[in-house]
């Protein structure tokens, strides 16, 4: 009788904190800067520099536990973490082993059947980020840029209670979604602010015990993470079913070629040589500091649904969508606020913004219209000034560059012309030139009418309201 396996996984979750400054020192943490010009000797390791921990670092991390149901930790310390690696330039990492800052607690995830199910939190604790290497293939070198070293990380390290890829998946999206409404972190995975370790073992259905596990690194998507998950399940199967033995390793992940391999024997704690960091004072967090990070937390999705129902009476399909980016929520609100019109706002997000989201491969935090203009747009339509199909010129120019639509419809003439002369000058032009289609619309075919209004639109360069005309071909024949 064949056995049957099932899948133990924990994840370690690093996620770049939306500090303006990094964990020890002044230098910028902003993304995308040439190599080598947001260090300082505190961040590259320099003989006789000295860290000072950045109060927003420790803000950022309680609200994440306080979010995360953890307890906090009123007393926390640094540790340093040896190991020597080219992009670590003080040969050990600023993190916490001994005294994190937030400890035991969970969220709760959906399963596919429906269900709920609460992942535990083991720890966050706070650290600096390494520097990165880049491979030059061409030069046949390895350069090390140091901008990244000491941006602020908090890692979020789960108790083994996911089964399977999807669990993953949905556990990764709740974090991501708490840490964005905080403001705590943009979680890009593209640009390495939200990075996932898989801690992946497999045994036996019924056997208590683990497995021995191994590490998965180099995963920045969530198509990798289940792609990695699936492979390295099939991989430790297929070797128990040999005879063979997992190893304990560090494994890294190639998403092209879709296997993993090697990279080094897993470590342990003591491999690490971690001792209290000798220049950093302990963290005393007072209850007036607890409670007004408490105070701060925003309004989270799961009662921003709630309230969008009441408040807004948009369907939960909507709601679903619109709720799931901050970003988004956010956009919502404010144009609904302006305009008073919460339904239209709620289609154009649904309809042409997700359109275009997904034809330009755009992310919600990358959208660049503003509320103001949104409401602006959907003033100018209600009013009569423009049509539905100018509408959408007008919004895939907001969509592109943020157009202001009055500014946009006034300098490209595209207002709607309601002038009743000309539009009965046109139509009467339209039903001499289309003697058949009139012809057939009296003679009981109903749709001939739409060919009518095409043209009369065409004639009217798109600047009349297609009710309008309708109207007025319906009283002239």
């Amino acid at each position: 009788m064949a056995r049957e396996y099932e899948t133990v996984i924990g994840l370690e979750v690093h996620v770049e904190l939306a500090t303006k400054t990094k964990i020890f020192c002044g230098c910028s943490t902003a993304f995308g800067a040439e190599p080598n010009t947001q260090i300082c000797p505190v961040c590259t390791g320099m003989p006789g520099s000295l860290p000072v921990l950045n109060r927003q670092v420790l803000e950022y991390a309680i609200a994440v536990g306080l979010a995360t149901d953890c307890e906090i930790a009123r007393y926390a310390k640094f540790d340093r973490k040896n190991y020597f690696y080219p992009d670590n330039p003080q040969n050990y990492q600023i993190s916490q082993l001994y005294l994190p800052i937030c400890r035991n607690g969970g969220v709760e995830i959906q399963t596919a059947d429906g269900g709920v199910k609460k992942v535990g939190i083991h720890e966050i604790h706070m650290e600096e980020d390494a520097g990165k290497l880049i491979h030059d293939e061409w030069g046949d070198c390895s350069l090390v840029d140091y901008n990244r070293s000491g941006v602020p990380l908090i890692e979020i390290v789960s108790e083994p209670d996911m089964r399977s890829a999807e669990e993953v998946i949905a556990y990764l999206e709740k974090l991501r979604l708490i840490i964005q409404y905080l403001g705590a972190s943009d979680c890009k995975l593209q640009e390495g602010s939200m990075r996932a370790d898989v801690n992946l073992s497999v045994r036996e259905i019924g056997t208590r015990e683990f497995g021995t596990r191994t590490e998965m690194k180099n995963l920045n998507s969530f198509k990798a993470i289940s792609r990695a998950i699936e492979g390295e399940t099939e991989r430790q199967i297929d070797l128990l079913e040999s005879g063979e033995k997992v190893i304990q390793e560090t494994r890294r992940w190639d998403d092209a070629k879709g296997e993993s391999y090697a990279m080094r024997s897993k470590e342990d704690a003591q491999d690490y040589r971690y001792f209290p960091d000798p220049d950093l004072v302990p963290i005393a967090v007072s209850d007036e500091m607890l409670e007004e990070i408490r105070a701060k937390q925003p309004e989270f999705r799961t009662e921003k649904r709630k309230r969008y129902r009441e408040e807004f009476g948009i369907p939960d399909y909507d709601i679903e969508i619109i709720t799931a980016s901050k970003y988004m929520a956010d956009l919502f609100e404010a144009a609904a606020a302006i305009c008073g019109q919460p339904k239209k706002v709620s289609n154009w997000l649904m309809g042409e913004t997700l359109r275009l989201m997904k034809e330009r491969e755009v992310e919600a935090e990358d959208l660049r219209f503003s509320p103001e203009n949104l409401a602006k747009l959907i003033t100018l339509t209600d009013a009569g000034t423009i049509n539905s199909s100018v509408a959408k010129e007008v919004f895939e120019a907001m969509f592109e560059e943020n157009a202001d639509p009055e500014k946009y419809v006034e300098e490209k003439g595209l207002k709607n012309v309601n002038d009743e002369g000309a539009l009965r000058k046109t139509v009467e032009e339209v039903i001499a030139a289309n003697p058949q289609s009139v012809a057939d619309y009296r003679g009981g075919k109903e749709k001939a009418i739409g060919f009518l209004v095409g043209q009369t639109m065409k004639a009217m360069k798109g600047k009349a309201d297609p009710a309008a005309v309708n109207r007025m071909l319906k009283e002239l024949l």
